[in-house]
């Protein structure tokens, strides 16, 4: 898990909002403790946490007193929505951009992912 190119707390946060999307940690579901993670992972408890509270600023997480961080419900939708917003920003922008400068039509740029896609 461990990516040099980002710090350690934000790969911590991506990892647990991965999980939160996939559906691994269901809402009102136990995330793994600062403890555990640095354990797991060899790293200090404070990165951890670092990782874990910023998803705790952002509403994702919860913390029930002497529990622990629980996933906030909603948390799912929210992450869906940020993600959405974030790869449009990220690559279809770029993509409709780059395909206008080359005099690709919308139908056109359609038809090639359809014919590069996956599923």
């Amino acid at each position: 898990m461990i990516d040099d190119s980002k710090p350690i707390f934000m790969q911590i946060s991506e990892l647990i909002e991965n999980d939160i999307i996939s559906g691994t940690l269901p809402e009102e579901s136990q995330v793994p403790s600062t403890n555990e993670f640095a354990a797991f992972y060899r790293i200090n408890p404070a990165t951890a946490a670092k990782g874990i509270n910023r998803l705790v600023e952002e509403g994702l997480l919860y913390k029930k007193r002497g529990i622990g961080m629980f996933v906030a419900q909603g948390a799912p939708a929210k992450l869906r929505s940020s993600r959405r917003e974030h790869f449009a920003k990220q690559f279809v922008t770029p993509l409709t951009a780059e395909a206008a400068k080359l005099g690709i039509e919308m139908d056109e740029l359609i038809a090639m992912i359809k014919s590069t896609s996956a599923g």
